[in-house]
């Protein structure tokens, strides 16, 4: 197939591209150039230019080199409003049989029971303009794509990980060796309300293997569909796995936890609100029987124990990858010691013992 990826060089959209490269296709990445993080594989065509600037990407998309060519598939990572996805029907529209818009699964409604989600669960994320954006951009894929005979297709990844990405709770995703740094440094880890909470983390290279699944597949055609790992793991979980990765043993993990409430990281951080009022300290489970049936023999393969010691040991093989925020740091450790202290307040004067 010929496959146009338009970004191509973050955590995802690279895995997608050396999963297309592995596999034989012919493939065209679209992005700025800026990137570091993920190198083009060998033989890819790469365009470079502002994928958000409409008139400068049709410019280059209907130049003489791809004037009388047409993509099996288009992969939209970059697209984060309703407005870039009307521009992109009229873009691709003459230009591709099946145009994927990746959006998120962020946008679905929260519950207070566990509830398993699935691609009919309605979206409707009132904290998080990132979701609302996403969903929005979805409902004018739907709206405008068939009278412009553009065949698509919505993937809605989760929470996702791989080598360049740790995924703590409060993990940061400019410096995401940050946690492990404090893990190791013996400081305090902290974890949201008790730490129960279920969530679904997902390697790349899975979410990429479904996404390249679903492309030249037309029963993927007007179908959206969330690709998750179907292993759920508490926050306390996850983080002693990320910790057990680090060299930490679980004695030493459970000295350095402390639960604090999530209005406390968001009074903390107040940009943080939408990621944690409306998404993570929410249980996250999925039900994956669309993508499987989708995309037959898909699964997502990789234990989060495997992925996220790879994580580890890629961090590891290069010392300039360990970066460190200090600002972030430093505000961890600021929470950290109001909730000591007020743990210890409420022992001293409202415990048994202090009563007598």
């Amino acid at each position: 197939m010929r496959i146009l990826i338009v970004g191509g060089t973050g955590l995802i959209s690279s895995a997608l591209a050396a999963a297309a490269h592995a596999a034989g296709h012919e493939l065209t990445l679209i992005n700025r150039g800026r990137s570091e993080a993920a190198a083009p594989p060998p033989g890819a065509h790469v365009i470079h230019v502002d994928a958000t600037d409409a008139e400068a990407l049709r410019d280059a998309l209907h130049g003489a080199r791809l004037r009388r060519e047409r993509f099996d598939a288009v992969v939209q990572f970059i697209a984060f409003t309703p407005e870039h996805v009307a521009a992109d029907v009229e873009t691709f529209a003459p230009l591709t049989d099946q145009y994927v818009l990746i959006a998120t699964s962020a946008a679905y409604m929260t519950y207070d029971r566990l509830h398993v989600l699935t691609e009919d669960t309605p979206q409707e994320n009132p904290w998080w303009e990132y979701a609302r954006l996403k969903a929005e951009a979805e409902q004018v894929l739907r709206s405008r794509a068939t009278d412009a005979g553009l065949g698509w297709t919505i993937v809605r990844p989760a929470h996702t990980y791989g080598p360049s990405k740790i995924p703590g709770y409060t993990g940061n995703s400019a410096h995401p060796w940050t946690l492990v740094d404090r893990m190791r440094r013996g400081a305090r880890i902290v974890i949201p309300g008790d730490g129960t909470s279920l969530w679904t983390l997902t390697h790349a290279d899975d979410v990429a293997a479904g996404v390249l699944g679903l492309l030249g597949r037309d029963e993927a055609l007007g179908e959206a569909v969330h690709i998750t790992s179907d292993e759920a793991l508490t926050w306390e979980g996850i983080h002693a796995a990320i910790a057990r990765a680090a060299g930490l043993s679980d004695e030493a993990f459970a000295r350095q936890v402390l639960h604090v409430p999530s209005d406390a990281l968001v009074a903390a951080e107040p940009a943080s609100a939408g990621g944690i009022y409306g998404d993570k300290m929410h249980a996250a489970v999925y039900d994956n029987t669309r993508i499987k049936r989708l995309v037959p023999g898909w699964e997502a393969r990789i234990p989060f124990e495997q992925g996220v010691a790879e994580a580890i040991a890629w961090f590891e093989a290069d010392s300039a990858r360990r970066t460190v925020d200090s600002e972030a740091d430093a505000t961890m450790d600021a929470v950290a010691a109001i909730y000591v202290d007020a743990l210890e307040r409420v022992r001293l004067e409202v415990g048994r013992d202090a009563r007598g």
